[in-house]
């Protein structure tokens, strides 16, 4: 939480955003910051306990941004299998801070004509 006197901010609605990200998005990130390794749709699906459909939306969303790397698996018996991971979280991080100090620009230009 960041208080401000007269109102606190949680800093993952501040992050989630910062990103533009939807709820099921922001769970999705938060657990590959959390954990590392490369995941199947199939494994994230399982370790969060959402519909597939949700997480293949999701990670789509999140690749598309930037956020998370892709790679393939391809099967011995034919097709392939796509993994997903976090992209550096340095980089992220940057994002956020650069998103909230143009808000904080933004303030600063709107408060000198109040």
């Amino acid at each position: 939480m960041i208080d401000f006197a007269c109102k606190k901010f949680d800093i993952e609605e501040v992050v989630k955003c910062s990103l533009g990200l939807s709820k099921s998005e922001f769970r999705l990130l938060k657990f590959f910051i959390e954990n590392s390794k490369e995941f199947t749709t199939e494994e994230l699906a399982k370790s969060l306990k959402l519909d597939k459909s949700t997480i293949q939306r999701s990670v789509k969303k999140l690749h598309g941004k930037g956020l998370v790397t892709r790679g393939q698996i391809n099967q011995s018996i034919g097709g392939y299998l796509f993994t997903y991971k976090i992209k550096n979280k340095e980089k992220i991080r940057k994002i956020i801070l650069d998103t909230v100090e143009g808000w904080v620009e933004v303030f600063r230009e709107n408060i000198k004509d109040w």
